[in-house]
């Protein structure tokens, strides 16, 4: 007990000073607000993501400050006292025999466990919140808003965004918080590009993330690919394409996507030009076997300088997993291959495309201009269709508006095709970049165009495909 006295006596003498007592004061109160937050979250209140902001970043960064109040200005009434030679020699004694004294002392004790468990689980919770979809999403609402609006939309939907742009260890999770220290200083001083440039020099290796879920070499076989379209025409007729998907990869020995480019190579590297990684001017093929083969285009200057060069992998195709957005054709033909759009509306794809192409200052007044011109049209141009499919034509409206607010963001400057994605080749260059039979060796041979190593063509714009009524009669 004695020893105690001697101990506490120190601290109850220097805590008596206005900024102690006021970090008491900031500490305590942030301690029953953020109670009031937690209990709340936790009985299944939701919260928005400003909400969060403010109640795992703001409030527990409020709590720690009044927490180091206490010791800073017992450490300032230390150092003026001593400047001053007022300091006593011998401190005032604290006599644990009273009462009321053990009971104050008892209660500092619990209320500072009570604090570091709080300060350690709102330090947990803060991380955690950081590494939500909804903070990387929705906290800097208008700057993220077109890939989290993707992000939604995608079959990576239901994972987490660090799972992809940060992946394990903790030194890519240092970098990225560092990282997003210069971007929170972008949002704040509105000096963030427009649109956002895709991140692909500062993404991590596949193999580190990807592949954690991911495991190229075991997708064997093929897969078929059926993919409608509807012409612009009064029908708006459906025809069929029908594609087997050769995958490849394991066991597939050399047939297929996967197995030319993983399984069979040792490694790809490729020379691009261009920040998107269109222009691809050079490309080094080495077979698991050792054999080195170079390709290039005929008008390449060989400065390899002048661009970057990088080691293939699964993100030079794949380059919009997750944040895939759509040109307006596609997106009508899958609203209308799933019911979504009614196809017996006259007109209805060669309108729609042509109403979602025009210039539109904002996404609310593309909507409010989508819906009265749409509606416009079948009211003037095809009055009967108005009175007898009335629901059909407005119901069309709606999914209208949403495929432009899904793929169209006038205030982030992002337009139908903005960011090109690399998987196939029939609405960006994608395979092209490379096998367009125009990149050669040093014997003038081409890199291979053989369509057949990717897929076999089982049916083109067809009505009734014969090749799905064997598959399934």
């Amino acid at each position: 007990m004695a020893r105690l006295q001697v101990l506490a006596s120190p601290l109850f003498y220097l805590s008596q000073n206005p900024l102690s007592l006021a970090g008491v004061v900031v500490a305590t109160s942030l301690f029953f607000t953020m109670l009031v937050f937690y209990i709340s979250t936790s009985m299944g209140a939701e919260a928005n993501p400003y909400v969060g902001l403010v109640m795992f970043l703001v409030l527990p960064g409020i709590f720690l400050l009044g927490l180091l109040l206490i010791p800073a200005g017992m450490l300032l009434k230390h150092r003026r006292e001593t400047r001053h030679g007022r300091l006593p020699g011998h401190y005032p004694r604290l006599d644990f025999n009273r009462p009321e004294l053990r009971r104050v002392f008892s209660f500092i004790v619990l209320a500072t466990g009570v604090n570091g468990i709080l300060a350690i689980n709102a330090s947990y919770r803060g991380v955690e919140y950081m590494d939500s979809a909804a903070f990387c999403g929705e906290t800097c609402h208008s700057v993220m808003a077109p890939e989290y609006t993707a992000y939604q939309n995608s079959p990576h939907a239901r994972v987490s965004c660090v799972q992809c742009h940060i992946g394990p260890g903790a030194s890519w999770f240092v970098r990225s918080k560092l990282s997003g220290v210069r971007q929170i200083f972008a949002v704040s001083l509105d000096t963030f590009a427009r649109p956002i440039p895709t991140p692909i020099e500062d993404l991590r290796p596949a193999r580190e993330t990807c592949e954690q879920c991911h495991w190229p070499s075991q997708f064997t076989g093929s897969l078929l690919s059926v993919r409608p379209k509807f012409s612009e025409d009064e029908q708006n007729t459906a025809t069929k394409t029908v594609l087997l998907l050769r995958v490849g990869g394991g066991a597939a020995q050399g047939r297929g996507i996967h197995s030319a480019h993983l399984d069979l190579a040792r490694e790809i590297t490729y020379l691009a030009t261009d920040p998107q990684r269109q222009e691809i001017p050079w490309v080094r093929y080495v077979s698991v076997g050792g054999e080195s083969r170079e390709y290039a285009v005929p008008d390449w200057d060989k400065d390899f300088s002048k661009g970057e060069l990088r080691v293939m992998d699964c993100m030079d195709c794949h380059n919009r997993p997750t944040h895939t957005f759509q040109l307006p054709e596609q997106a009508l033909d899958e609203a209308l291959a799933s019911g979504r759009l009614d196809a017996s509306l006259p007109f209805l794809k060669k309108k729609a495309v042509e109403l979602l192409k025009q210039p539109y200052p904002s996404q609310d007044a593309a909507a409010e201009s989508l819906s009265r011109a749409l509606t416009d049209y079948y009211r003037e141009a095809h009055p009967e269709v108005w009175n007898r499919q009335r629901e059909s034509v407005e119901l069309a409206a709606g999914v209208i508006r949403e495929i432009y607010r899904n793929n169209v963001f006038p205030e982030m400057k992002v337009d139908w095709g903005t960011y090109p994605n690399n998987l196939g080749h029939m609405n960006f260059p994608g395979c092209f970049r490379c096998h367009d039979d125009n990149h050669v060796n040093a014997e003038g041979t081409p890199l291979t165009q053989d369509c057949s190593t990717c897929h076999a063509l089982l049916a083109v714009e067809e009505e009734n495909p014969a090749i799905l009524e064997q598959i399934a009669p």
